[in-house]
Order: C-alpha cells, then sequence, then structure tokens
C-alpha cells in the first residue's frame, strides 16, 4: 500500500491535520488546496469550518432565492470571500480537478444567484483563506502537521462539512482509519 503521507501536494490535493496538531485554527481541518505553485507557495481554503455569517450578511444579495453560511478558509484576510464550485461554464474560474473549480468571473456569479441560475449545493463560499510561502507547507508535511490526499477533493460536495475530517481519513485506509478515531482530548478517553 502506498504510503499516503508520503504524496506530494499539488492543486486540488486536500491537506487533512494531524490529530494531534494544536493549533485551534487548524485543529481536525480539511484544506483544499486551490493553488501550489512550483516554487511551493500555497493557497487553500478550509473545508470544514463554519462561521456565523450567512451570504447575504457579506453580498448583496435576495436571501429567499439563495442564501448560505459561510465558511472559514482561514485565518489569513477574513475580509475576503472565495468560493469552490461545480460550474464549468463561469468565465475565468481554475480547474483544481474534473467537476471542481475555484473563483471565476464575480458579476457573472452574482447576476447567476441573483436569477436563481446556481443551487446551494453547486457552489460553497468561505471568508479568508489559508496561505503558505515557498517551502513552508512542504516543510509542514515533513514534519507530519498535514496529511495529503489527492484523490478525494471532489468529495466536498457530498460529504458533510461536520465529520468531514473523520469521513476522509477513515476512506484513506490503514493507519489513516486509525487516526480518524483518535480522541479530541486524550486525558478523557
Amino acid at each position: 500500500m502506498e504510503d499516503k503521507n508520503s504524496l506530494k501536494p499539488q492543486t486540488g490535493s486536500l491537506l487533512i491535520s494531524e490529530p494531534f496538531l494544536g493549533d485551534p485554527n487548524f485543529e481536525r481541518t480539511v484544506i483544499l488546496l486551490c493553488s501550489h505553485s512550483e516554487q511551493g507557495d500555497s493557497f487553500g481554503l478550509v473545508l470544514n469550518r463554519t462561521s456565523n455569517l450567512k451570504l447575504s450578511d457579506v453580498m448583496d444579495i435576495d436571501q429567499e432565492i439563495f442564501d448560505m453560511t459561510l465558511g472559514v478558509g482561514g485565518p489569513m484576510q477574513y475580509n475576503t470571500l472565495h468560493y469552490v464550485h461545480r460550474l464549468p461554464t463561469l468565465p475565468q474560474s481554475v480547474k483544481l480537478e474534473e467537476g471542481l473549480y475555484w473563483g471565476g468571473d464575480f458579476d457573472l456569479l452574482r447576476n447567476m444567484i441573483s436569477t436563481g441560475l446556481i443551487q446551494t449545493d453547486d457552489i460553497k463560499f468561505f471568508l479568508g483563506y489559508s496561505g503558505w510561502t515557498a517551502g513552508q507547507l512542504q516543510e509542514e508535511i515533513d514534519k507530519n502537521v498535514w496529511i495529503v490526499n489527492n484523490n478525494a477533493a471532489n468529495k466536498l460536495f457530498n460529504l458533510d462539512s461536520d465529520t468531514l475530517w473523520r469521513n476522509v481519513l477513515r476512506e484513506m485506509g490503514g493507519k489513516f482509519k486509525v487516526l480518524s478515531n483518535y480522541p479530541v482530548d486524550p486525558r478523557l478517553n
């Protein structure tokens, strides 16, 4: 069996935090890498943290047509809005993998939302992002801070965000399945 933690991160990878990370910003998080350059600088969005805000709190939209809770994409620039979606025809989108895109023409997206052309299960919005400078992410992976999964990003629309961390690890099998059951506070075990 291939050691999935030896995989190199790439655009479209999922980063799963180790259960004993201890950083409250990333504890038990799953991050979708939206950009990972050859120089090693990276940009991603935490998939399993929600904010207390709705899309209508940050964007002028009709709540009756389209409203959803915003995710917390990470601790950086919390005043920025990002989105991933399943809309292959949205211009300027970055294809992360088949059926999964990041960003795109925001004015057209807003129009599509206003006219009901987008369903809430086709898009996820996030405030802020997670970022790494050149080489920083690989250094963290080498220190076992992150587990890399290059084959699960398409599941982000199918799995519940509350159980995403556990389910992705469980599906990876082997030692990762064992990690999925690691208690939040081992002293209470």
